[in-house]
This record gives structure tokens, sequence and C-alpha cells, in this order.
């Protein structure tokens, strides 16, 4: 069968469209590796920090502008030092002594992250609500600081754990449970109990934070307003209000009963008045077409004259 020209273009395209696959069906990346490519270069942002550098001082590092909102920091120190000694204070990190590095190098960089408003960007926790910024701990070798897609070290905590102490953590109410989270460096997330109550613990390297489930979450009390008191004053309030709509409404209906009695005998004096005025009432009789009044009695019988003529 010879088919129509047109009719033959026609089909060509159809199948050309259909084999063509649409840019929607490709798969997004995944954000595991937009956190591995952020730790890249977060590191080489941190390391342009040391402009003369010294050993166990921090070195607060800039973001590119389409970054705004992460920190970051870098501090250089020798391996047997910091597994001798630990580091007392790093921005909210504490660690304790006995970390050991691992391959070993004669001196680290600790990378300090925070992630900020990016946290959920770049770890992603569906069902989950962060209370707490997600914040980083990565080590590097410290022998080239200009390099740049250096690989982490990997350290582990032999003795006690490091500990991470949140700040500035979002309000939620006493009867939410939150969780610790640690993600590894594929974005994989673990749970663990707080320590304290904005206190992680973790004998890793990664990032941490601090979250609730969201069905669990309710409205926030006002700001110094504890869930407790909220409820009490709120209670008082309608106690309050309740005992004045009652008086209210008792007092209207007083006025309307005193109202009502005073309309009743105003009408019986008017009515009384009336009366006195019209005084008694003559009986209507109908008189051919129109309505006349007629007396009740006559007291004095009428006479002729002719009766008194002798």
């Amino acid at each position: 069968m010879k088919l129509n020209p047109q009719f033959s273009l026609f089909l060509s395209l159809f199948l050309i469209v259909l084999s063509t696959p649409l840019c929607d069906s490709q798969p997004p990346e995944s954000s595991p590796t937009l956190a591995r490519e952020l730790d890249a270069v977060l590191q080489d942002y941190a390391f342009r920090a040391f402009v003369h550098p010294k050993t166990g001082i921090t070195y607060d590092g800039s973001v590119p502008s389409n970054l705004t909102g992460i920190q970051i920091a870098a501090l250089r120190l020798r391996s047997g030092s910091f597994r001798k000694r630990g580091v007392t204070r790093y921005k909210e990190f504490q660690v304790p002594p006995g970390v050991i590095i691992q391959p070993y190098v004669e001196r680290i960089v600790l990378v300090y992250h925070n992630l900020g408003n990016w946290s959920s960007f770049y770890y992603p926790l569906p069902g989950f609500t962060y209370l707490a910024p997600v914040l980083g701990l990565l080590a590097y070798d410290a022998s080239n600081l200009s390099a740049t897609d250096v690989p982490e070290l990997d350290f582990v905590a032999s003795d006690s754990p490091l500990l991470i102490k949140f700040t500035n953590l979002s309000p939620v109410s006493g009867a939410v449970m939150a969780q610790c989270v640690w993600f590894d460096l594929d974005g994989v997330p673990e749970f663990r109990d707080l320590v304290s109550r904005n206190t992680c613990s973790t004998y890793r390297r990664g990032h941490f934070s601090i979250v609730v489930n969201s069905t669990e979450i309710l409205s926030p009390p006002g700001p110094g307003v504890f869930p407790s008191e909220h409820k009490k004053s709120s209670r008082v309030w309608k106690i309050v209000g309740g005992v004045i709509g009652g008086f209210v409404v008792l007092v209207l209906v007083a006025l309307l009963v005193v109202w009502i009695s005073r309309c009743k005998r105003s009408r019986k004096v008017a009515e009384m008045e009336r009366r006195a005025e019209v005084g008694e009432a003559l009986q209507m009789a109908r008189v051919g077409d129109t309505q006349a009044p007629v007396a009740l009695g006559i007291r004095t019988q009428p006479r002729l004259e002719d009766e008194y003529v002798a």
C-alpha cells in the first residue's frame, strides 16, 4: 500500500519524538555528590585563610558569594600533639586526647563547616526538621597548604568521644524528642541520643546536627513563655472572659425587665386617663346605613305638654 508523503513525514517525526529521551527523565544529581563537591570547595577556601599560618591558631575563612551563609575555619596542628592533648575548644567542637589520625601525617588541618541555611539543601532529611545548622569537622594533610582537592584523613577517638555543643537551638515543645544526627562522607544519616539538651557526641569525622520528627512539632509559644505557662494564662483569660460575659448578660436582662415593666405601667396609666376623659362608653347601634350611639337607659320619663294643661 502506498502511503501519503505527508503522512510518512508525520509518522517519522512522531517516532523521533518517542525515541528522544525527555530532559526530566534524567536522574537528578544526588545530594551526597553535591555535599562532596561542597567539601572540596570549602577545603580550598579554608586553606586560603592561611596567609601567615601558625600552629594552633584558628583562622576564619571566606566563602564565595554563591555560598553566603556558610561559615568555615581552619586549624593547623601537629599530629603528635593533637593525639596527646586534643583541642579544648574549636568552635562548637571539643576534641579529647587520644584521637588517632589515619593515615599518619606529620601535620594536619582541621576544617570546620557551619552550613547555616544551606543545611537542608546539602543534607536533606525528609520527615525531620533541623533545630540547629549542620556542623562539619574534617581533617586534611597540611604538608601543602596551597593544594586543592586534598583527600580527607580519617580520625577515630580511642578514649572518650568528641563533643559538639550547639548554640541557638530552635525552640520546640518539651514533649518533642530531639535527636542527634551524624552524616558520614556518603551522606548516610545515623541517629543518636543527645548527651544533654544541646550536646551531641561522636567518635568519627563527618557532619552533625540536632533534629526532631516533623510530625511531632507543635506551634512554638511566644518568646519567653513556656508551654505550661501559656496554657495557664489562656485558661485564666477564658475564665475571666466568661465571668465578665455573664455579668454583662445579667445586666442586660435586668435592664430589659425594668423597661418592660415601665412600658406596661405607662400603658395602664394612659388607658386610665383615656377612660376618664371619654366617660361612660355608649353602645353603638346601626340605623339605616350608619351607626349611632344609643343610651343604655333614661332617668326621667318624658311627658307631653298636654298633660300639664288642666
